[in-house]
């Protein structure tokens, strides 16, 4: 890179580990109607893939299915009451902000999270005045793999694509990047499904752990 200017994040899976809070309110959902309870790892696993996924997974409706929206507000009425309970930065992740902070690189969050919870759990955890910029769906017409959101959130920071890095936990966030022209760190440490492995996403590295993106970081900024 000739020259780093910021760093975007996915938020579920990449940023935020917020699967134990997902797991509590879709739990009283299913005790709610008498569905079975679904295990941690299984919940985990469906997060990135959002609240209709998860929906499907506990009821086996599809959206097109009536009563389906019901069920998917009821979801997201027990979520927004609970949603910053448990959920934290992944580990290495605080470390990650601060070193960009001091290096005075830019930060932000680009996510297909609606912005309503984004931005309360962003405000629970004390992010939401330390993150440059946070495009949500709601800011955008087409979601992820679409690279709208990462062009709209280099036009706030007045930056060029090419000179901001983004991460992300799923192929659709790589997808994303490498539409938009940035160079993509893909994280293994997250929601990632067993299926489609992040080593298969394109990306140009491939983190670990939390802790090994701020090496790889100084590696794109030595490029």
């Amino acid at each position: 890179m000739k020259q780093l200017d910021a760093v975007l994040f996915d938020l579920d899976g990449t940023l935020l580990d917020t699967a134990p809070d997902f797991f509590v309110v879709v739990n009283k959902l299913c005790r709610r109607h008498g569905w079975p309870k679904k295990d941690y790892q299984t919940i985990r696993d469906n997060v990135s893939n959002g609240s209709k996924a998860l929906i499907t997974l506990v009821s086996g409706m599809q959206p097109e299915d009536n009563g389906f929206d019901d069920l998917r507000q009821q979801l997201l009425d027990l979520y927004i009451d609970h949603l910053a309970v448990e959920t934290c930065l992944f580990e290495g992740l605080e470390d990650t902000i601060n070193w960009l902070e001091k290096e005075n690189i830019h930060w932000g969050i680009v996510t297909n999270k609606p912005r309503l919870y984004t931005e309360s759990l962003l405000d629970q955890l004390k992010l939401s005045e330390r993150c440059a910029t946070v495009v949500c769906p709601d800011d955008v017409s087409a979601n992820k793999p679409n690279p709208e959101s990462l062009y709209l959130a280099c036009s706030q920071l007045n930056i060029k694509p090419a000179n901001a890095i983004y991460i992300g936990d799923h192929r659709r966030d790589i997808e994303a990047g490498l539409r938009a022209g940035m160079p993509t760190i893909a994280v293994n440490y997250g929601y990632n499904e067993a299926h489609d492995p992040a080593d298969s996403w394109g990306a140009d590295h491939l983190a670990e752990h939390g802790s090994d993106l701020i090496g790889i970081i100084q590696t794109k900024i030595r490029c």
